[in-house]
């Protein structure tokens, strides 16, 4: 046998020490290339799934982060439009400032707070034109009397509280309302750089002088405002509109129609104390972050050009910065394939679209909104909003279908096409077309040749196919044509055309306009003056055949109510204006007292009315329209002045809201 095998020797014992080998050459010093030399062996140690997995994740981060920035980002522009009373350390953002100081100083309180009142830098003159209205020649009154202007002492005002605003939710509705020129080109675009090289530009009639204290009149219209904002004040702040009768509110968008309506006219009267605090709601309350729909036509007469002509006649940048955004939310509108904007936009979602019964849109919603949208380029040289509405402008003076000038009342908004061909009017859906194709020619200083082609040709199709005289009295107005058939039908609305003729006659178009104007002035007033209140119904018909038992007006029993409209009384400002002959002022005045006789409300506000033709039982409709305090009161308060350079027709434009915007100045 073989012996065993020896054990195999014992384990050598662990070194209790550590052995460190220094050397002269080199030494560590935690380098940056040690160290990634020494994660990349760590990465590429792991398998290929953890490298994935971890790949994953850091994409996955990657994306949350771009996300979580564009969250904060939204977050910052909307802390960027915050009133200047938060933002006093701010510098003054370039081009948000009038290019003039303005008129007054902003209206304040007695005793108003210092963190309430507006802070704005010294203005210095400057060398170049800078983007923003004109200087103003309009002065706010130093002084309000009290007899006649003040209210009510037995009726001590309830200040508005937020609380109020809480109750009573209420439901949107949805309702509708021989010269010479030197051809020249198209007007361009505005652009910082283009405005910062152009002169000055100051007309005569711009220059500052000392107002003229408010006469008898004007004092009635200041009365007759205060009223009708007592009751909006105490029922229906920060709220669409006065309910007076039922001493309540309704909403149509949520976004203090009446208020920004009336800023303007505030401003005008020189209504301080209310013009401040309303200042403050739209600074602290109004909000356009809103799940609400829009009616694209509507808010930007009203809403854009409020805080448009507020920030004009106010030189506060709070209102531009609040036009800009609103103008932000309404672009989506024109987000359709022929670049005729919808109807209706929701301003908190950006979600653009037709009514529910249509595909069409109508003439008058997409053709009246460019002098908003181009005086907002202008003042922001954000070029989008007067290339949207400038583009649809060129479609419809290209479009075939229409009169001899005269236009459809519908367009579609996916092919572009007038639809309901045949049908033409100057009421309702149409009117303000033809207002706009004027106004936007004298806003861009006369040179767009195209606008006042079509706006001479539709003059001339008015007088050869909606022109009528009534019976017994021969009294001229413009009906309406269905499929070659004329009907004898005239509404409310058309008696804006007799201003819009003497507008057109002050900047230099054909005399014979001015005839046309006062005819259709005359009649107007007539459909006025023969209803047994003194108000003119909604619309009325016309007797074309002599009869004896008949009078030139007629009303049917659902066209007699009256919903405190401004078109006669705007009309009747542009004829005194032109003509300087005051029966113009005694008919306006004749309307003032209808309104305070039929639809005043003890409590506070106007009423619409039911009923024109009986004086004893008008009915009324407890509703008083924004357009009454924006519009009415304000034409009204024009109309009495003795001073034709408050607001001259030489250095501003109406838009069909009555809210003024400046003429531009050529370069």
């Amino acid at each position: 046998m073989y012996p065993p095998p020896p054990p195999p020797p014992p384990p050598a014992p662990h070194p209790d020490f550590i052995s460190v080998t220094l050397s002269l050459s080199e030494s560590y010093d935690n380098s940056k290339s040690r160290r990634r030399r020494s994660c990349w062996r760590k990465w590429k140690q792991l398998s290929r799934l953890q490298r994935n997995v971890i790949l994953f994740l850091l994409a996955f981060l990657i994306l949350c982060g771009f996300l979580t920035y564009i969250h904060m980002a939204d977050q910052w522009k909307a802390l960027s439009s915050r009133p200047e009373e938060e933002q006093k350390m701010r510098p003054e953002i370039p081009g948000l400032k009038p290019a003039n100081p303005p008129a007054l100083p902003a209206p304040q309180k007695a005793g108003a707070s210092p963190e309430d009142i507006p802070q704005r830098s010294p203005q210095k003159l400057r060398k170049h034109f800078r983007r923003g209205p004109p200087r103003l020649q309009i002065r706010a009154p130093n002084t309000v009397t009290k007899d006649g202007t003040q209210d009510d002492p037995k009726e001590p005002e309830v200040a508005p509280s937020d609380a109020q605003e809480e109750n009573n939710p209420q439901h949107a509705v949805i309702s509708w309302r021989g010269a010479v020129i030197e051809p020249e080109q198209n007007t361009e675009l505005p652009s910082r750089r283009a405005e910062a090289s152009a002169k000055p530009y100051l007309q005569a009639s711009r220059l500052q002088k000392e107002p003229l204290p408010p006469n008898n009149r004007q004092k009635g219209v200041i009365e007759a405002f205060l009223h009708a904002w007592k009751g909006y004040r105490k029922f229906a702040w920060g709220h669409d509109e006065l309910k007076p009768v039922s001493r309540s509110f309704s909403e149509w968008f949520g976004l203090g129609l009446t208020l920004i309506d009336a800023l303007d006219t505030m401003w005008i009267l020189g209504l301080k104390q209310e013009f401040e605090e309303a200042r403050k709601w739209v600074s602290q309350k109004l909000s356009f972050k809103k799940n609400v729909d829009v009616n694209l036509f509507e808010s930007t007469i009203r809403i854009l050009g409020g805080l448009l002509s507020a920030y004009h006649l106010s030189g506060d940048s709070l209102f531009l910065r609040k036009a800009e955004d609103f103008g932000n939310r309404l672009m989506p509108a024109f987000a359709t394939p022929s670049k005729i904007p919808y109807s209706d936009v929701n301003i908190g979602t950006g979600v653009a679209h037709p009514p529910q019964w249509t595909s069409d849109s109508t003439v008058a919603e997409v053709t009246s909104i460019q002098l908003e949208f181009r005086e907002l380029t202008r003042l922001t040289g954000t070029k989008k909003f007067q290339v949207a509405v400038e583009e649809v402008t060129r479609h419809i003076h290209a479009l075939s279908g229409k009169k001899d000038g005269l236009v459809p009342m519908f367009i579609n908004t996916h092919s572009g096409l007038f639809t309901h061909p045949g049908v033409f009017t100057l009421g309702a859906r149409a009117d303000s077309y033809y207002e706009y194709l004027l106004k936007q020619w004298i806003q861009g200083g006369k040179k767009e040749t195209q606008l006042l082609e079509d706006y001479l040709k539709a003059i001339e199709g008015i007088k050869t196919h909606l022109l009528r005289h009534s019976q017994p009295r021969k009294l001229t107005f413009v009906g309406e044509l269905a499929h070659g058939r004329f009907s004898a039908k005239m509404d409310h609305l058309v008696c804006f055309l007799p201003g819009t003729l003497a507008l057109g006659v002050h900047h230099g178009l054909p005399a014979d306009h001015m005839e046309l104007a006062q005819a259709l002035m005359e009649t107007c007033y007539q459909m006025n003056r023969q209803m047994e209140t003194g108000l003119s119904p909604e619309i009325a018909h016309f007797n074309l055949y002599p009869r004896a038992d008949r009078q030139d007006v007629e009303v049917k029993p659902a066209d007699r109510h009256n919903l405190l409209r401004p078109e006669t009384v705007e009309s009747l400002f542009y004829l005194y204006r032109v003509t300087r002959d005051r029966k113009y002022q005694d008919w306006g005045w004749s309307i003032l007292q209808s309104f305070n006789k039929y639809t005043r409300v003890p409590s506070g506000g106007y009423t619409s009315i039911n009923n024109v033709q009986d004086s004893h039982r008008p009915e009324p409709r407890d509703k008083m329209e924004s357009f009454f305090l924006g519009e009415t009161l304000k034409y009204l308060y024009l109309l009495f002045s003795d001073d034709p350079d408050l607001l001259s027709l030489d250095a501003y434009v109406f838009n069909t809201e009555a809210h003024p915007l400046p003429i531009w100045a050529p370069t």
